[in-house]
């Protein structure tokens, strides 16, 4: 993003009353006061003390609650928590307006430094697969593991159904589509992203899509809404172009943690065909593939992308949950010390 393009116009503390984000059995949210963001965090209380900590960040126009239905599986293997980025979710807009790659992935980097949660098995989605991917090369010594769900690295051909986001980054273009789709109901629009984002829109439960349609509902009031968006798709464009070591696939050959890649064979959004130079350019790295998956593989399957997770752990030899001893833990400080 260009940073001469002016802060959001909608500060935190002028933000107009929505109703309440939804928040499944077992879970609770927080807001996390940093420098500039203001972030919503959603967590489970962890099945006992001495769990791993995982952070779970979510997808362009995503949230948290796209790891609800991953997070309770997990919930005896790691310490569960999924991040609202900034202008995403519950969480209000930064205070620069920079809704670049870097400036989430910054976003992510504060809130782990400031928690004191790192190492943290780190799980990205699409958009929040870029952003982690920036964060795992730049910042090492903050993640385990790292975990990809059709993540958006760059692509020479473009899938046709990404083709509407990257025109969403082009200035006047939010705008326009605002005046043309004002009269879509929040129902309509969820169903044009679930049949987007799903291999199959029929794996969406009722409950499931009257959550989404609410969601939608309580989004379309944010003023920022539309201008979270526009910002973050352009992100997205920006960090395509950059080359050098800058360049998201330059920046994936860096990551030192071992890595799972998960792609859908229906995925609307990122290519299937780019699974296997993403095995190549993550050093450690192993590949699930779903053939009948989209986009959000966490939410259509999170079974079978459990259980991988599970098997990343036992070939990485991470120790059993709940029975680190303490030389383990100095042995990881020392690999972090000399991974750098």
């Amino acid at each position: 993003m260009s940073s001469t393009e002016p802060p959001s116009a909608s500060p935190a503390n002028v933000l107009p009353k929505v109703a309440a984000v939804k928040v499944a059995d077992g879970e609770r949210l927080r807001s996390v006061h940093l420098p500039d963001i203001t972030l919503t965090v959603r967590s489970r209380p962890p099945a006992r003390a001495g769990l791993p900590p995982a952070l779970y960040v979510h997808g362009l126009s995503g949230s948290s609650q796209n790891w609800s239905a991953l997070m309770p599986l997990l919930d005896g293997v790691v310490d569960n928590e999924a991040v609202d980025l900034p202008g995403f979710g519950d969480s209000p807009p930064p205070d620069d307006g920079d809704y670049s790659i870097t400036g989430h992935a910054r976003a992510v980097v504060r809130y782990l430094d400031a928690s004191g949660r790192g190492p943290v098995h780190l799980f990205g989605n699409s958009l929040g697969g870029a952003v982690v991917t920036r964060v795992a090369a730049a910042r090492p010594d903050l993640v385990r593991t790292l975990t990809l769900v059709s993540p958006a690295l760059p692509e020479i051909r473009v899938q046709r159904g990404a083709v509407p986001t990257g025109l969403l980054a082009v200035p006047g273009v939010a705008a326009l589509f605002t005046r043309l789709t004002r009269e879509w109901t929040a129902e309509q629009r969820v169903r044009g992203v679930t049949a987007l984002c799903y291999g199959d829109p029929g794996r969406v439960s009722e409950e499931g899509f009257r959550n989404a349609v609410e969601e939608m509902e309580r989004r379309l009031q944010l003023p920022y809404f539309w201008d979270a968006m526009a910002r973050t798709a352009r992100g997205i464009v920006n960090a395509y172009t950059l080359g050098g070591q800058h360049g998201l696939w330059r920046q994936a050959e860096r990551v030192l943690a071992p890595t799972l890649l998960v792609y859908g064979g229906r995925d609307q959004l990122v290519g299937h065909r780019m699974a296997q130079r993403a095995a190549r350019a993550f050093r450690d790295s192993r590949l699930l593939t779903l053939p009948d998956a989209g986009h959000v593989a966490m939410m259509e399957y999170p079974e079978t992308l459990a259980t991988a997770f599970r098997e990343l752990l036992a070939d990485t030899g991470e120790p059993a949950a709940g029975e680190r001893t303490d030389a383990v833990v100095e042995d990881e400080t020392a690999n972090q010390s000399t991974g750098g």
